[in-house]
């Protein structure tokens, strides 16, 4: 049982995988996972500018833009309301970019930068009702107290903070959250203490770090992270427009064994993942021990939890036949869609939810993933790296004469 009192932060140094510096973006080792929920140093973290030092003693949230009383709060009136506790996971959308060929810019996360947490704070819907939102609000922009200048082309012409927006019929739901607690503990900085959005069933960075401001807008918010960076391209009748990110995409994930984990022979070896979706729930898990030429169904371990993730597993043989195996999951939705077969380039470098290996890859990366982390140049073979991550299943000589 999480124990839900409240108490101030304590620092607790992150452990995860370091994909940017400066400011510090980090992966859990996806190999790692185990608990339905992630524990806060080994959750993700994301963010686009230094972290802002708040004080809550001086803290305000701001709600204000078309409603009828605009609102000041301090953290102690925030922390006084009726609080609401839910489990939601949330994964940064480029999660996985590491797998694209050939190679594109941005954090070179693998399997990591997603995680299943509980979260409790004020259900944001409370907020609008007292402020009185006008008849006319289409959106809700969520403003972060992180500034700077984005490094992604186009750049804006001068230092803004980060901010994005959710439709006004997604923000009146109960289960979108102003945030203060992560598994039963306050916010740590990393994770947007004092407070924070969460909006379930989004990806990550619709959930607002640093939150200080809540403006209600009468027309569709065109800030950057809503267009420049964070967006894809649809077809309207035949015409290429912009929209944002919003829902995360149907995904599963291998967390062991590894890639190029080496396996004993003719042995049981219990195959485990975790698979998750916006908005559908996870139905369905399947399993291909061939790289894709026949499926297996797995198990969940978890049962459906809305816009939370099913663990689940499957229970293998090893094979006998030394050699390399390429295992993939695919996860189907209650609504019978299944992951596609590959990326979907209109989403540029977001959205690699097609199936794909496991966390591990060959040592030839890691020298390319400091080169990238160092700034050196990254020499020709790394555009092969994607098409050569396999699962293992080579057996040792000694482990064959045994």
């Amino acid at each position: 049982m999480i124990d839900m009192k409240t108490e101030t932060w304590t620092a607790v140094a992150p452990v995860g995988l370091i994909r940017q510096k400066d400011p510090n973006n980090l992966e859990m080792p996806f190999d790692q996972l185990s608990g339905f929920i992630t524990p806060s140093e080994l959750f993700y973290i994301r963010s686009h500018f230094p972290v802002p030092q708040l004080d809550p003693a001086a803290f305000r949230l701001s709600i204000r833009g078309a409603v009828w009383n605009e609102l000041s709060l301090s953290y102690a009136d925030i922390r006084a309301m009726h609080s609401r506790t839910g489990v939601a996971t949330l994964e940064c959308a480029g999660n996985s970019r590491v797998f694209l060929a050939p190679p594109v810019p941005g954090a070179q996360w693998e399997l990591g930068a997603v995680g299943n947490a509980e979260w409790t704070g004020v259900p944001l819907s409370a907020l609008l009702e007292i402020a009185g939102l006008a008849d006319d609000v289409c959106d809700i922009v969520l403003q972060g107290a992180d500034r700077g200048v984005p490094k992604e082309e186009p750049k804006p012409p001068g230092v803004i903070s980060y901010a994005r927006s959710i439709p006004r019929a997604r923000a009146t739901e109960p289960d979108v959250l102003i945030a203060y607690q992560m598994n039963g503990r306050d916010l740590t900085p990393d994770h947007g203490y004092p407070l924070r959005a969460i909006v379930p069933g989004h990806y990550g960075m619709s959930s607002v770090k640093w939150l200080t401001d809540i403006v209600a807008t009468t027309r569709p918010f065109q800030g950057y992270w809503q267009t420049s960076d964070y967006g894809y391209w649809d077809d309207s009748e035949g015409i290429p427009v912009r929209r944002p990110l919003a829902e995360m995409k149907l995904k599963s994930q291998i967390a062991r064994p590894r890639v190029y984990e080496r396996l004993q022979p003719s042995r049981p070896y219990t195959i485990f993942g975790v698979a998750w979706a916006g908005d559908t729930d996870v139905t369905e898990i399947w399993i291909s021990l061939d790289g894709g030429a026949s499926w297996v169904q797995g198990d969940f371990v978890d049962p459906i939890r809305r816009h939370a993730w099913r663990r689940w597993k499957y229970d293998w043989i090893t094979p006998a036949q030394p050699g390399r195996y390429t295992l993939l999951a695919r996860a189907t939705g209650a609504d019978q869609r299944t992951q596609p077969d590959g990326h979907n380039p209109n989403f540029g470098s977001y959205v690699i939810n097609h199936p794909l290996p496991s966390r591990s890859l060959s040592p030839p990366f890691e020298l390319a993933r400091l080169q990238l982390l160092e700034g050196l140049p990254i020499p020709s073979w790394r555009a092969g790296v994607s098409t050569a991550v396999k699962i293992c299943c080579e057996h040792l000589n000694v482990a064959n004469r045994r």
